[in-house]
């Protein structure tokens, strides 16, 4: 399944390792370290100025302009989505 992040950004939701609040990344040195490296490497989506969460995965550091909140709440819909039964054949 895919998650939109904002900022046109789709990725599959497999691919994601964490979400976290963008203000955590000031108050952690690994966190700050790890931004910095990504972005020596080219390897940062989305613009920090209006971030609001970090979506990262094994490549990618995702600046995302949605809460965490909102983010788990797509993550679980999809989470929910995936779990329905199928009836299309049924309507057929």
């Amino acid at each position: 399944m895919f998650i939109h992040l904002g900022n046109a950004n789709v990725i599959q939701s497999r691919n994601i390792i964490s979400i976290v609040d963008y203000n955590i990344i000031s108050s952690s040195v690994i966190m700050e370290e790890m931004v910095a490296a990504s972005k020596k490497q080219d390897k940062i989506m989305g613009e920090e100025t209006d971030a609001k969460s970090v979506v990262i995965t094994k490549d990618i550091i995702y600046f995302s302009t949605l809460s965490v909140p909102t983010l788990q709440k797509r993550a679980s819909m999809i989470s929910t989505i995936s779990k329905l039964e199928d009836y299309s054949e049924e309507l057929e």
